[in-house]
């Protein structure tokens, strides 16, 4: 696996917790970190991804938004899934879900890091298919 760049320790720690293979990528200046091997609720057209974070200067005291999926996803139910777009990275189109923190829950510089934004993640696949 790629390692292009160093994540925060303690974001390297929680990614070899998770038991998935990751990397670390430059694309046209940009770092990504992808995490492959992510299981999907129920609902979507695969049963697993792999999934893209955008690594801004300024994190972790900038906040990470939205995530990318390969491969792009689907409702199984056939619904629409909104504001998507694609993103050529790494060789590969991938598919840019539009997500954002609420006002209600800002990212807080030296609490939030990427475990954190993975739970959101989380919580906006499980919403998108009970919708």
């Amino acid at each position: 696996m790629r390692r292009d760049f160093q994540l925060p320790a303690n974001d390297e720690a929680f990614l070899n917790t998770l038991g998935r293979a990751w990397e670390t990528t430059l694309d046209r200046g940009v770092r990504w970190v992808l995490i492959h091997g992510r299981v999907l609720p129920a609902g979507y057209n695969v049963s697993t991804v792999s999934e893209a974070h955008r690594i801004d200067a300024g994190y972790p005291d900038t906040q990470l938004d939205m995530v990318y999926f390969f491969p792009a996803l689907q409702r199984y139910d056939g619904r629409t899934i909104g504001a998507l777009s694609t993103q050529p990275m790494a060789g590969q189109i991938w598919q840019r879900w539009s997500r954002h923190r609420e006002a209600a829950y800002p990212w807080r510089p030296g609490l939030d890091d990427l475990s954190s934004h993975l739970i959101l993640v989380d919580y906006w696949l499980e919403r998108e298919v009970v919708q």
